[in-house]
């Protein structure tokens, strides 16, 4: 067939051409400052971040993994440790933890929101005492049921790190992803909402010793010039990215509400198409979708259905996390939790960048449409 339109399912060239001269003058900056770890730009950008994330630390980072191990690193999560989070998840929520040498131990999720189980959650504290600590996912820009959470990790005495990698802006009930427990983790990979041009992260907190601590981590545990106390990781945010991001940070609730408003015409769209759209709870006060995940019946002949036609998407994820080799050791096994397991069966993520034109957002809604209408004519 002659592909008539091109829809990928990102479009970073688009967003830098709106950009372009104010990215410029932001390299230009850095360059002729010659200063390119931490300085002056991370340190604004750790505050502008914090402040967004109405929280009252941030701590710039190499990436969204390396903010996850820091953040256990600072709360003092040790090897045999364990650490509670979901099985339905990127890859790097519980390879953190490994890396560690503690245990991550999964809970299933939510069918409505793809976000941790808290009833599952609280069997597994009731049953693990070693657990020491719950790594909440807010999945693909909607938030977690952060209070239920909160008041279980209070019950154990346990930590809370929010995985908000994919969350930057989200809200719970008001309150912004990041802000609500111990620790929140982000990440500036290139594709996030708020996306470096290259890998970056943050550590957001309230508690200052905390932001010390991550401060002290993140340059190979330094506390003086060649004097470690601790033994800590190389991951420091370069003041490239922080130039990038704060010139894109700037911009990012105009694209959050692009987002949001396009979730909005999907719905209205594909409203009667024998597919399950996603419809945030009511506590999630401010979804920022960073995807646009449907889940639907044939997932893979609708991928490509949609590939010939010019359309990107992906599967986020196909795989769950509990039946991943890496993770066999765990003893976990086929059937322990459906919910994440359907889910990498049917899920598929569209377009949704705040670039695309109401047409690109019809001719996508449309070959989904012709697709199922297909089906029942066979």
């Amino acid at each position: 067939m002659v592909v008539s339109k091109n829809v990928p399912l990102l479009d970073l060239r688009a967003q830098y051409k709106t950009i372009r001269g104010e990215i410029q003058a932001a390299v230009n900056r850095v360059l002729e400052s010659q200063y390119f770890i931490l300085g002056d730009e991370v340190q604004q950008l750790e505050e502008s971040i914090a402040r967004y994330s109405q929280a009252r630390f941030g701590v710039g980072c190499a990436s969204g993994s390396d903010a996850l191990t820091l953040a256990m690193m600072a709360l003092g999560i040790q090897a045999g440790d364990e650490v509670v989070t979901v099985s339905f998840t990127f890859f790097a929520t519980a390879g953190s933890i490994h890396l560690l040498g503690a245990v991550p131990v999964f809970v299933d999720v939510d069918e409505q929101t793809f976000n941790m189980n808290t009833e599952q959650l609280a069997e597994v504290l009731k049953q693990r005492p070693k657990v020491r600590a719950i790594m909440p996912v807010h999945l693909f820009g909607g938030c977690a049921d952060m209070d239920p959470i909160l008041a279980l990790a209070k019950e154990h005495g346990v930590a809370v790190i929010e995985d908000a990698a994919q969350a930057i802006g989200a809200e719970y009930r008001g309150r912004r992803a990041g802000s609500m427990s111990d620790a929140g983790c982000f990440s500036f990979f290139p594709s996030k909402n708020l996306g470096g041009f290259g890998d970056g992260g943050m550590v957001t907190t309230d508690d200052e010793a905390l932001a010390g601590r991550l401060k002290v981590l993140r340059m190979h545990g330094r506390t003086g010039t060649y004097i470690h106390d601790v033994v800590g990781l190389n991951s420091r945010l370069d003041a490239l990215q922080a130039a990038i991001l704060s010139v894109k940070l700037a911009h990012l609730d105009e694209w959050t509400e692009g987002r949001r408003k396009n979730a909005d015409l999907y719905r209205e769209l594909l409203r009667g198409v024998a597919v399950t759209l996603p419809v945030p709870a009511d506590y999630q006060t401010r979804h920022i979708y960073n995807q646009f995940v449907i889940r639907c019946p044939r997932r893979d002949e609708l991928r490509a259905h949609l590939r010939e036609r010019g359309i990107g998407s992906e599967v986020y994820y196909p795989l769950p996390l509990h039946l991943q080799t890496c993770f066999a050791s765990l003893g976990y096994k086929t059937g322990d939790f459906p919910v994440s397991e359907r889910l990498s069966g049917e899920v598929l993520a569209l377009p949704i960048h705040s670039e695309l034109t109401r047409e690109d957002i019809e001719y996508v809604c449309e070959s989904v449409r012709s697709f199922y209408a297909g089906s029942r004519a066979g």
